[in-house]
C-alpha cells in the first residue's frame, strides 16, 4: 500500500473542541480503481461531515460508493490499483491524505475503528477471540497476556456475550453470527476511539438479532459520545439511530438530510425508490415495488444524471447534464436545513 509521503502532527485528543470544527470532514473525495478494462471511478467528489456523538448513515446499492468511501477514510485501500487522485480526509482538522503511513497507522484503531460486515471472514479461525480482542492492548498500549485477557473479558461483558470469562478461550465458529459481530463491535471498541465506521453491521443477521446489534451501537456510543458511520442499504436499519443520512449512487451522493426529514419527504427519485422498495404492513397481498433495471457499470457511467436510464422522471437535460447538489427549499422558496438533492427537477420531487 502506497501513501501520498507528506507529514502532518498527530492529533490530540482535544484538537477538534478547540477548533470548533468537526470530527470528520471528507471533502470532494474521488477514489479511482485501475484495471485492464480502464479506470472504474468509484467515488466521484463525495463530501460529508460527521460530529462527535452523531451518527450518520450512508445508504445505496451495491457498488454506490459506500464501502470505498470508508476504507478510503480508514487508509486500507490497495493502492495501486486504487489511488486518490483528489480531496481531503480531514479528522480532527488534520488531512488523513497527506500523513505518513506511520502516522495514520497511529490513528487507526486508536482514533478510527472499523466494524466490517462478514464478522466470520474478519476474524482468524485459529486464534481464540480472546487472543484477538486482546492484541489490540498488547500492540497499543504494551499490556501483558494476563492484563489484556482481563481487558478482553470485561470488553466481552460490556458487549453483553454472556459468560464472559468462561468464553473468551473460545474460537469464533463457536459463537453465533449475532455474537460474532458483538465480538467485532468490542474490537472497533477497544481502545475507545472517537469516531466508529461499521461497515454493514447486521448483514446476514435475522430481525432479531439486527435491532439488538443497533441498539448495542446506539447506547455505547451514548456512553462514549463517539461519531458512528453506519454503511447500509437498507433503509429500516437506520430509521432509529441515525441523524442524518446521505444516499449515494454511483460514487456520488444524490440526497441529504435529517432521518425524519427524509423518510417523510424524500427529494431525490433514487432516494423515493428506495423507500417505496420497503415491505410495509398495510400493503399485504399488493405486488412488492422494485426500481427497474440496475447500477450502472462503472467503467460506463451513463452521461448526465447517472440514474437516468432507471429514473421515470427522466428528461433530456437528464442525459446530458450532471446535476449537482442544490439546497432543498420549501415552495414558498425557503431551505430545508440540511436538506440536498442532486436531482434537475428536485422541487417537483419533494412536493410531487
Amino acid at each position: 500500500m502506497t501513501t501520498i509521503e507528506k507529514t502532518a502532527p498527530v492529533p490530540g485528543p482535544r484538537d477538534s473542541a478547540e477548533q470548533g470544527g468537526p470530527l470528520l470532514d471528507v471533502r470532494d473525495l474521488h477514489v479511482e480503481f485501475h484495471t485492464r478494462d480502464g479506470v472504474v471511478k468509484a467515488v466521484n467528489g463525495v463530501n460529508y461531515t460527521v460530529d462527535a456523538g452523531e451518527t450518520l448513515a450512508v445508504l445505496g446499492e451495491s457498488g454506490s460508493g459506500k464501502s470505498v468511501t470508508a476504507q478510503a477514510i480508514m487508509g486500507i485501500l490497495d493502492m495501486p490499483p486504487a489511488k486518490i487522485p483528489q480531496g481531503e480526509i480531514r479528522f480532527r482538522g488534520q488531512d488523513m491524505l497527506a500523513m505518513s503511513a506511520e502516522e495514520r497507522r497511529k490513528i487507526r484503531g486508536r482514533k478510527i475503528a472499523m466494524i466490517f460486515q462478514d464478522a466470520l471472514s474478519s476474524l482468524n479461525p485459529v486464534l481464540s477471540v480472546g487472543y484477538q480482542l486482546g492484541e489490540m492492548f498488547r500492540v497499543h498500549q504494551g499490556a501483558s497476556k494476563k492484563e489484556a485477557k482481563a481487558k478482553s473479558i470485561e470488553l466481552m461483558d460490556r458487549v453483553k456475550i454472556p459468560a464472559a470469562s468462561s468464553r473468551v478461550s473460545d474460537y469464533p465458529h463457536q459463537f453465533s453470527g449475532g455474537m460474532r459481530q458483538r465480538i467485532m463491535i468490542a474490537m472497533a471498541l477497544a481502545l475507545e476511539p472517537d469516531l466508529i465506521i461499521a461497515d454493514e453491521p447486521t448483514t446476514a443477521l435475522d430481525v432479531t438479532v439486527q435491532a439488538q446489534v443497533m441498539d448495542l451501537l446506539a447506547e455505547l456510543q451514548r456512553e462514549f459520545n463517539m461519531g458512528l458511520i453506519l454503511i447500509t442499504h437498507d433503509l429500516g436499519v437506520v430509521a432509529d439511530v441515525a441523524d442524518k443520512i446521505a444516499v449515494m449512487y454511483a460514487g456520488r451522493i444524490v440526497e441529504t438530510a435529517p432521518v425524519h426529514e427524509l423518510y417523510k419527504r424524500p427529494a431525490h427519485p433514487y432516494t423515493k425508490g428506495l423507500l417505496d422498495s420497503i415491505p410495509r404492513l398495510d400493503q399485504k397481498g399488493q405486488e412488492l415495488f422494485a426500481i427497474k433495471g440496475l447500477p450502472p457499470n462503472l467503467l460506463h457511467v451513463p452521461s448526465g444524471c447517472a440514474f437516468n436510464p432507471r429514473c421515470t422522471a427522466a428528461q433530456d437535460v437528464c442525459r446530458t447534464d450532471i446535476p449537482v447538489l442544490h439546497p432543498v427549499t420549501e415552495r414558498e422558496g425557503g431551505e430545508l436545513p440540511g436538506r440536498r438533492s442532486a436531482c434537475h427537477f428536485w422541487k417537483e420531487t419533494i412536493h410531487g
